[in-house]
């Protein structure tokens, strides 16, 4: 399964999400800035200013091929608009999370989760062979909670105590997956929403 250790670009019909570099860095920067969402204590989006040590951290983790990070790219702007990531990857249990991602706050509740999602998630189910894709976020992060749930995604549990947060407080995190047995009926749940939205 080294397969999924192999940087890959993916295509959809408003985004695109290819492998993170530093070219990325100044419309990652702008993106960043747009809601100044490093403010949501309980997110870990850096500062416009920190965007350049945050790609090095990831860029880093993926030389030791123990994340693969991507920049999603805005179709309509041909511009980077936020990051994700394939992490915790377990090659001998055919396991991911998909994780890490924040968007800027012009293109939240748009499409581009739904798709970004839809791409990465077929992927992993149908090239990589993968059993689950899992989803982690803060147990009161409220809004992404509900966009996990609305991928398809079904609770896992609660790691209680499970992190430090950058100003000290502890996190419970909300951990869910989706399981290859659920993913054509995820696929289809994903691709009904974007002909909603009308892609």
């Amino acid at each position: 399964m080294t397969a999924w250790l192999e940087a890959f670009s993916v295509d959809g019909d408003s985004v695109s999400v290819v492998p993170l570099t530093f070219d990325h860095q100044p419309a990652l920067e702008e993106a960043a800035a747009d809601g100044e969402l490093h403010r949501l204590w309980y997110t870990m989006v850096p500062k416009p200013d920190e965007v350049g040590a945050e790609i090095e951290r990831r860029l880093a983790l993926w030389e030791k091929r123990s994340m693969l990070p991507f920049a999603v790219i805005e179709k309509a702007s041909g511009k980077a608009v936020g990051m994700t990531t394939y992490m915790n990857i377990d090659t001998g249990n055919r396991r991911i999370e998909i994780g890490s991602t924040w968007y800027r706050k012009s293109v939240q509740r748009s499409a581009v989760n739904t798709e970004c999602k839809l791409l990465l998630l077929r992927h992993a189910f149908e090239e990589l062979d993968c059993i689950a894709v899992e989803f982690r976020t803060h147990f009161i992060n409220q809004q992404s909670r509900r966009a996990i749930e609305r991928l398809g995604a079904k609770p896992d549990g609660i790691l209680r105590s499970h992190m430090i947060m950058a100003n000290g407080t502890i996190r419970d995190t909300a951990v869910y997956s989706i399981i290859a047995s659920e993913w054509p009926t995820v696929k289809a749940n994903l691709n009904w929403l974007l002909e909603k939205a009308g892609l």
